[in-house]
């Protein structure tokens, strides 16, 4: 069965907001085959209850679930809205995450805050500001991280948003910051609450998006943004999330890629580019 796509009636009503580590989308429910990604998701019911039915074990049906990356499930909310934020699961955020869900077992269920999650995020909407969307993140789980970053870090984090387009290694950022790169690398995930390789992928995923508003062409973003061909961004964020470009990047959607969390802190809310 192919991914479902937005309705019609529901496309205008769909927004994604995306920060290397954490991604953040609420609209209609993509109603998904089995599946799995390689960052965790939280998955919040707008509209009630939803199942997630995990490819071995016993069907839940919950308000809020946290499915861990690489773990097959499927998610049914028969046509409700849904809040789907996206977690890097080397980040302070869902570690954070996951200590407010009731339970160990998987998927961990019944996250703490789930009313508030759910109320909140019918509130999220394309015009909503950039601290709302913060505010809501901060209440699914706090980053961990201090409002000042190491300065190498951020212009390393600021070379990787400028040059997403290319191949920049670490050994390249190591030598400007003046590290090895292992205490380069231990710096990064240190001040960034993830991993230096899985940031850069997940800043070209941002420039895929930001592109999108230059460029109405998925593949051409795709291309210009650093990965080999739109079959590599494919798989790249299909190897991520779990599901396929074509399922989420449809008409109208609302995409704002919402700056870098080493300088995010204070930064002025920018306004959304619009697919379509």
């Amino acid at each position: 069965m192919r991914p479902a796509l937005l309705s019609e009636t529901c496309r205008d009503q769909a927004a994604l907001w995306l920060w290397p580590g954490h991604a953040l989308y609420v609209g209609p429910s993509f109603e998904l085959d089995v599946h799995s990604g390689a960052v965790s998701c939280l998955a919040v019911g707008l509209d009630g209850e939803f199942t997630v039915r995990l490819e071995h074990g016993p069907a839940q049906v919950v308000r809020t679930a946290l499915v861990s990356a690489r773990v097959r499930h499927r998610i049914v909310a028969d046509g409700g809205r849904m809040a789907f934020c996206y977690l890097d699961p080397a980040s302070a955020r869902e570690r954070a995450c996951r200590r407010l869900m009731n339970g160990g077992a998987e998927p961990a269920r019944d996250h703490e805050h789930e009313r508030e999650l759910a109320s909140t995020a019918t509130l999220l909407d394309r015009d909503a500001p950039l601290s709302a969307v913060r505010q809501w993140l901060d209440l699914a789980g706090q980053d961990g991280l201090s409002g000042r970053r190491d300065p190498r870090v951020q212009r390393a984090t600021r070379r990787l948003a400028e040059r997403s387009g290319q191949r920049l290694p670490a050994t390249e950022l190591a030598a400007e910051a003046g590290l090895s790169v292992s205490a380069f690398l231990r710096l990064f995930r240190a001040e960034t609450g993830t991993t230096f390789r899985r940031y850069r992928m997940w800043t070209r995923m941002v420039r895929v998006a930001t592109l999108l508003d230059t460029w109405p062409d998925l593949s051409t973003a795709a291309v210009e943004s650093g990965f080999a061909s739109p079959s590599h961004f494919s798989s790249a964020f299909h190897a991520m999330f779990g599901l396929r470009p074509s399922s989420l990047f449809s008409p109208r959607l609302t995409i704002t890629a919402a700056g870098w969390p080493a300088e995010g802190v204070g930064q002025p809310d920018r306004a959304p580019s619009a697919v379509g």
